[in-house]
């Protein structure tokens, strides 16, 4: 049974990785800003899945609390690229309004 264990935590941290170069290449590629402000906000989601499986598979309960950590911080991170990204089409509305004028 712990071989079966193992092999399915083995798939889920490569279904993980793939998804994570996926997020990736989205967020390098990504046709707009929005695209890339939510594959980033993605790619934070399955690294915080992929430490959680290594938690369960390495049974070290502090790797949770680090998942926890990283989740926040990813959270905020979000949070700041959105602020950014309003303030800049903000900017470039006026602009464009300035402009008709």
């Amino acid at each position: 049974m712990d071989k079966l264990y193992d092999t399915a935590m083995l798939v889920a941290l490569t279904v993980a990785s793939l998804g994570l170069f996926v997020c990736l290449f989205r967020a390098v590629k990504g046709p707009t800003a929005a695209d890339r402000i939510i594959s980033i906000n993605m790619t934070g989601t399955v690294i915080i899945a992929i430490i959680l499986i290594l938690t369960i598979m390495m049974k070290e309960a502090y790797l949770a609390d680090i998942a926890l950590i990283y989740a926040l911080l990813s959270f905020l991170a979000v949070v700041v690229l959105v602020r950014i990204f309003v303030s800049l089409n903000r900017k470039r509305g006026e602009e464009g309004e300035n402009k008709n004028d």
